[in-house]
């Protein structure tokens, strides 16, 4: 028996090859074509270290081959925490920091954002900000002589509005 066996398989129909094109005109996904599968990335990667799921060379390998659904609901592409430890060590210079910025586009894009952000979007609408202002904040303000700041949710509300954002925190 074979050591695939008890993996499931993703029937051809499911893939789209079109998808490593459309990563490749996104900005920061130009290069992703150049990657090798060397396992650079993986190997440097301060993320892989404490969580075995998160895997760069992986992630690509999927685009390549068209897995689109898988890598956009990913869970995974939205762990990179941006240190460009892989970016920095990549012998093709993929720029694999970029690409991870380039996929989370396409999923918010297609409705797959994270519920993390969906979290912060809902306090940056409710605050114009990723905390509230209170009283006692802009009292503490004005005793070390800084001006008062005021919750500016409109003009938040505005830009989340035109990016259509607005309504991902529901």
């Amino acid at each position: 028996m074979s050591q695939n066996a008890d993996r499931p398989t993703l029937p051809i129909s499911k893939l789209d090859p079109s998808f490593k094109y459309q990563v490749a005109k996104e900005v920061g996904g130009e290069r992703i074509k150049s990657c090798f599968q060397c396992g650079t990335c993986t190997a440097s990667c301060p993320i892989r270290a404490v969580d075995e799921d998160y895997n760069p060379r992986k992630i690509i390998r999927m685009v390549i081959l068209g897995m689109k659904e898988e890598v956009l609901k990913s869970e995974a592409i939205w762990l990179c925490t941006y240190c460009y430890t892989c970016q920095e060590r990549c012998p093709q210079d993929v720029g694999i920091t970029d690409l991870m910025f380039a996929l989370k586009n396409m999923a918010t894009r297609e409705g797959h954002m994270h519920p993390s952000y969906n979290a912060q979007i809902g306090v940056l609408s409710n605050f114009g900000r990723m905390y509230e202002i209170t009283d006692f904040d802009n009292k503490k303000r004005e005793k070390i002589g800084l001006p008062p700041v005021s919750n500016s949710k409109e003009v938040v509300n505005v830009i989340l509005e035109k990016e259509e954002l607005k309504g991902a925190a529901q």
